[in-house]
């Protein structure tokens, strides 16, 4: 059977952020869906709620489940809530795990900040997207960086989808994970704060740290980040294939 992969995007952006890693896949023969979470991309009108969030997510693994092994793949918060997902007591379908750019625990002063630092973008002129719109100009590739924000950004979802994250219990959720996981980080990733502490506790996984890159290491390094799904499609083909 064919390996499926889901893809999970990060906050404010949306499935359109993966075209580069669609394509890829694609040109691969490996069947790949990219979900939009709910209030983002093409559900900017319904609310952010974790619920509908990890319902979104579940139903993606299962109607790929029923083709082949699943490789969830989560960037920045689809990243946080999909480590959230594969380490639930009762493990859902998924055959190995990306987590980019979501080794970061949501609590405490760190996640004030960064949502004092999003309502402040937010009071902003056109919600600071002219800012924005710069960063990426400078920092991502003419290949991926329409792709970005080609769904619109989430704005009015982001202090909402935030502040959610805080009821996830991440340390539980890695102690459970027992599939082959990824976790890849830009070297200059604001959020690998608590990397150290992730990898410690899933310590078969494999930690990628990619040189001179930001949290947007799937755009930013499209060509690496495809390798690591290569790679991981080859894990799950060869533990398929090993005599049980």
């Amino acid at each position: 059977m064919t390996v499926q992969v889901v893809l999970v995007h990060g906050i404010r952006t949306s499935a359109t952020m993966w075209r580069a890693q669609v394509e890829h896949l694609h040109a691969a023969g490996i069947p790949a869906t990219a979900v939009d979470l709910p209030a983002h991309g093409t559900r900017m009108t319904e609310p952010f709620t974790l619920d509908a969030a990890f319902a979104t997510i579940d139903q993606a693994v299962q109607d790929a489940a029923g083709r082949g092994p699943v490789l969830l793949v989560g960037h920045s918060m689809g990243g946080l809530l999909c480590t959230a997902y594969v380490g639930a007591e009762h493990p859902p379908p998924v055959a190995a795990y990306i987590a980019a750019s979501c080794t970061a625990i949501p609590r405490g002063a760190g996640l004030a900040a960064y949502r004092w630092l999003a309502r402040s973008m937010d009071g902003l002129p056109d919600h600071g997207q002219w800012l924005a719109d710069r960063v990426l100009q400078l920092t991502l590739p003419e290949q991926t960086r329409r792709d970005f924000g080609a769904g619109g950004y989430a704005f009015a979802a982001q202090d909402v989808a935030l502040k959610s994250l805080s009821v996830l219990d991440l340390v539980a959720a890695l102690r459970r994970i027992r599939i082959p996981m990824w976790f890849v980080n830009g070297q200059y990733d604001q959020l690998r704060v608590n990397e150290r502490l992730f990898t410690s506790l899933v310590p078969h996984a494999e930690l990628i740290v990619v040189p001179r890159t930001t949290h947007l290491v799937t755009a930013m390094r499209p060509r690496v980040f495809n390798a690591v799904l290569d790679l991981a499609v080859a894990t799950i083909e060869t533990r398929a294939r090993a005599p049980r």
